[in-house]
């Protein structure tokens, strides 16, 4: 159910009360841990988002006919971890960040009208991996806290 609302509506702030739901009927995850772990993932466990960035950094880097040696794909990757920390959770929120991945690899910030073409589809995609990986770092969380307590 959170992956269906997280398709949906494209924002992982939006999902947090499913998503916390799913975790502490479905998953068996403490209400401590999910409303800990949750809240905090959705706003600075942004995979999806950091994985689009250095993807399509790269996709435009190329299109543009701009030479990523090793330092520059370093340099991409560094930035959209960093950028996607930060992302708001909302739809389309990994466009302010996309901005300094394209700065730091030398990319022409108008390219991000090429981005915007394809933003909507592949951010409902982005959002669901992003609720996901909040949910396993919740259970990851969870089963290491039973264990060490145990």
């Amino acid at each position: 159910a959170p992956m269906a609302m997280a398709f949906a509506t494209s924002s992982s702030s939006a999902t947090l009360p499913l998503s916390m739901q799913t975790a502490e009927n479905e998953l068996d995850i403490s209400q401590s841990t999910s409303s800990m772990v949750l809240p905090l993932g959705s706003i600075m466990n942004m995979d999806g988002t950091a994985l689009f960035e250095g993807v399509a950094a790269i996709f435009l880097a190329q299109l543009y006919g701009i030479d990523l040696r090793t330092t520059g794909l370093i340099m991409i990757f560094i930035m959209a971890m960093v950028s996607s920390i930060g992302a708001p959770g909302m739809p389309s929120g990994s466009m302010s960040g996309m901005q300094l991945v394209m700065l730091a690899a030398g990319i022409p910030l108008e390219a991000i009208a090429i981005l915007l073409l394809i933003e909507r589809p592949l951010d409902t995609f982005r959002t669901a991996v992003n609720v996901e990986g909040d949910l396993i770092a919740a259970l990851v969380v969870d089963k290491w806290q039973n264990k060490t307590a145990a």
